[in-house]
């Protein structure tokens, strides 16, 4: 390896004259063209536009960009294998393993580093804004990786995205930016490094590596190439290649009709992968807008839709839901200090995307996107956004055009409930909170862990239940929540405490359950949901259900076996209360001891209330335990390339211990997010509010007189309460005070034939049925007979009724 050249010499160097670097004035100056205003577009949308430099957080945000930038400049040593002494991207073994990985990660943060760099050359406010000591560094920097490790004559080695995706879009950006100041030859040697690394092959299939938002993302690196290389083929290929992105897909990664986004073929990835494709489609959407080479798919309409269908149902308040976020949960704090990407942060980039995107779509579709990003942004009290110092420039740029827009009016959150068949997903909102249940299927993977991240996600899809409220806890999971929780005690799951490995399962989604029932039935405000959970790593089964209502969420449990020879346990909460947290703990009217540590058997509980949270009502009295603790932990306990700096939590977990090898366990508890003390106390006094019709391995069900609610996951076919069904299906009932009901059934197996519903209520008339109903008997009960539902995809299945 050469020596490092000294900073003296860099610097005498890069001050020297241009020419000798080959950087000319204007080398390619051309008549104004396509390809000319394609490039001013796309240098516009990077930098972003229509801010003022003087104010903040722009001042801020520019004054850090060029702080960066200068410390870059001021440790950048071209040698051999390195551009920067802590990014050797050299590996002396070059393939695909851990290690390889890491050496081609530095090589993309390379170029990660110069596309930094040539922000603050040309973004305004930096104290380094057209600075041609800067300008020829870059410019050497680039030169350096070109000839040393990115250049046609190199193999990869480690991760594909690092030479595909991540390095030529850094370098792309950079040329666009530092356009006036590269020679045609330089120009040329690199877009010939492009064209080596990402082929039009590359998109030829869609399929493996090229597929969602990995497709997105090369079609952004061929479009940007025929902007720069002046090529009208690789134009139309990035922009035809898009359209496998577009329509609803059945299986595999991609929108569904239902909202989902799964990326990687088994992983909910709306708030990852999802956001990636919103915000790849936008830029490319505005970029080719106007042009001969115009994205013009009437498909895209899709994308469009999925705006509210996709995108938005995660959305609150500002944050964007870690059940759909893979991975990237375990992006804390890096190595490096860098910043936290918690679901705030991945809500904002979101919330930037649509509103770019809104620049494409129609006028009334814009308007109303306008909206929602502006009620998320004023009521994201606990991370505002326009404070996000990992967004970038052009994004709150984006949002704080939307924040200043006097025409535009903030929308609420919605209210109701969405089910996602597709990735074992559902959404629960009400006027004062939301929650979210994550669940795993043979479709969808309990977790996702690869590139050394999210170590410890086992049992994210063991039922994890998610909470909200409306002003607050919205920092409940962002506040270094997932290295310093306990994994084996998420809220809402039930786990074996069998020891499992980091990165247990396989990588990349490869550990999925061998069950099918996982699902439910909804009318859009209500719902019955179920799982069957098989434990990853062990011998763990289970029946779980809940039902959400208007001001709680009925939480079942049953049928829980397990010959781990651990202890297993169901865990009801477990709640962050922050770094110096002493929400007081009410059982049954006595206030528990507020001290760490602390723990407790509560045997015979009714209710359980934690200030400032909510309530849990137990029916008809359970042994609950209780434990106050401050956990401490470090990112990179959960990610390889996360901190090792401790940071410390405190919680408060609320479980039900099952014991060791239990056979046939249950639980039954109620969730009120936000309730009071008193309003806890009497939903556990009034036992005519909730029936527990049923709570075994074959159903699990419970009505709710005073709403008209009854629901039912049936296992098996059989009889709960008023209900007969002859197969396996999810059931939910709501009667009106019209005199009307609706009755909402699934088939979460999507197995079924055919089945047979029988309601014991005396029924007038069915109004309306969809076709999978092929017969309908009323009168003193009613006798519902259902087609073939296994290519339903598991999705409700809505009939209304006059009652009689």
């Amino acid at each position: 390896m050469t020596t490092p050249w000294s900073r003296r010499a860099f610097l005498r160097a890069t001050g020297s004259s241009a020419l000798a670097l080959g950087i000319t004035a204007s080398p390619q100056a051309h008549a104004a063209d396509a390809y000319d205003a394609l490039r001013a577009t796309w240098r516009t949308l990077i930098l972003g536009d229509g801010f003022s430099p003087g104010a903040e957080p722009f001042t801020s945000k520019l004054a850090g960009l060029g702080s960066s930038a200068s410390a870059l400049l001021s440790t950048m040593a071209p040698a051999s294998g390195s551009l920067w002494p802590d990014a050797v991207y050299a590996d002396p073994d070059p393939d695909t393993d851990q290690e390889s990985f890491g050496y081609s990660a530095r090589m993309n943060d390379s170029y990660t580093r110069l596309r930094t760099m040539a922000e603050a050359y040309s973004q305004p406010g930096t104290g380094l804004t057209g600075d041609t000591a800067l300008a020829t560094a870059i410019a050497t920097g680039l030169d350096h990786l070109h000839s040393d490790v990115y250049n046609e004559n190199r193999a990869t080695y480690g991760n594909w995205y690092n030479w595909q995706i991540g390095a030529p879009q850094a370098l792309l950006d950079s040329c666009v930016l530092l356009y006036e100041h590269l020679s045609s030859g330089q120009l040329d040697s690199y877009l010939k490094a492009v064209d080596h690394f990402v082929p039009d092959s590359a998109v030829s299939v869609y399929s493996g590596t090229s597929t969602g938002a990995n497709r997105v993302d090369l079609c952004r690196v061929l479009a940007l190439r025929g902007v720069l290389g002046r090529s009208s083929a690789k134009l139309s290929l990035a922009a035809n290649a898009l359209s496998p992105v577009f329509p609803y897909v059945t299986s595999g990664d991609g929108l569904y009709a239902d909202g989902s986004f799964v990326q990687h073929t088994y992983v909910p990835y709306t708030a990852s992968y999802g956001s990636v494709v919103l915000g790849g489609l936008g830029m490319l959407f505005a970029l080719l807008a106007g042009s001969a080479w115009a994205v013009t798919d009437p498909a895209r309409q899709i994308v469009f839709d999925a705006v509210e269908n996709a995108w938005a149902p995660f959305l609150y308040n500002g944050l964007a839901l870690d059940g759909v976020a893979g991975r990237a949960i375990s992006r804390g704090i890096s190595a490096a200090g860098g910043l936290q990407q918690d679901d705030h942060v991945r809500g904002h980039a979101i919330m930037a995307s649509i509103v770019l995107l809104g620049q494409g779509a129609g006028s009334a579709e814009n308007a109303r996107w306008r909206g929602l990003v502006k009620g998320w942004m004023r009521r994201d009290y606990y991370s505002p956004p326009m404070g996000d110092s990992f967004l970038s420039i052009s994004s709150l740029a984006r949002l704080k055009q939307v924040e200043g827009d006097g025409t535009v009016a903030e929308i609420a959150e919605p209210v109701g409930h969405r089910l996602f068949p597709h990735m074992a997903r559902a959404t629960h909102r009400r006027p004062t909170w939301a929650a979210a249940i994550s669940m795993a299927d043979k479709r969808i993977t309990y977790y996702e862990t690869g590139n050394g991240e999210n170590l410890h996600g086992w049992h994210t899809g063991s039922g994890m239940l998610y909470w909200w409220g409306d002003t607050y806890a919205n920092g409940q999971y962002s506040d270094a929540f997932w290295p310093t929780v306990d994994p084996y005690r998420l809220p809402g799951t039930t786990v074996s405490r069998k020891v499992l490995a980091d990165a247990a399962g396989g990588d990349w989604g490869a550990s999925r359950p061998d069950v099918n029932w996982v699902g439910g039935a909804t009318d859009g405000q209500r719902a019955a949901i179920g799982q069957y959970l098989k434990g990853l790593g062990g011998t763990l089964l289970a029946k779980k259900s809940w039902f959400c209502l208007d001001d709680a969420i009925v939480c079942l449990g049953a049928g829980i076996s397990c010959k781990d020879g651990t202890a297993v346990e169901s865990t009801v909460d477990n709640r962050n209360l922050g770094p110096t947290g002493n929400a007081a703990l009410t059982v049954d009217g006595t206030v528990q001891p507020l001290v760490y540590p602390w723990s407790a058997t509560l045997p015979g509980a009714s209710w359980v209330h934690l200030a400032g949270h909510g309530g849990y009502v137990f029916p008809g009295r359970a042994t609950v335990q209780a434990r106050r603790e401050e956990r401490t932990g470090r990112w990179s306990d959960i990610n390889k390339g996360g901190s090792t700096t401790p940071v410390s939590r405190r919680y408060l977990t609320l479980w039900a211990d099952h014991g060791t090898n239990p056979s046939g366990a249950g639980y039954a508890y109620v969730l009120m997010p936000g309730a009071s003390a008193d309003r806890t106390a009497a939903h556990a006094a009034d036992t005519g509010w909730l029936s527990v019709l049923a709570n075994t391995d074959s159903q699990q069900g419970v009505q709710v007189p005073s709403l008209g609610f009854t629901g039912v996951a049936f296992w098996f076919g059989g009889t709960v309460g008023a209900l007969d069904a002859s197969a396996p299906c999810a059931v939910m009932i709501s009667e009106r005070s019209d005199g009307t009901a609706v009755i909402c059934v699934s088939d979460p197996m999507r197995m079924q034939t055919s089945l047979t519903l029988t309601w014991r209520r005396a029924v007038a008339s069915v109004t309306s049925r969809p076709a999978t109903v092929t017969g309908a008997t009323t009168g003193s009960s009613l006798a519902l007979t259902f087609g073939d539902l296994s290519g339903t995809g598991g999705a409700t299945q809505k009939i209304t009724v006059r009652l009689g």
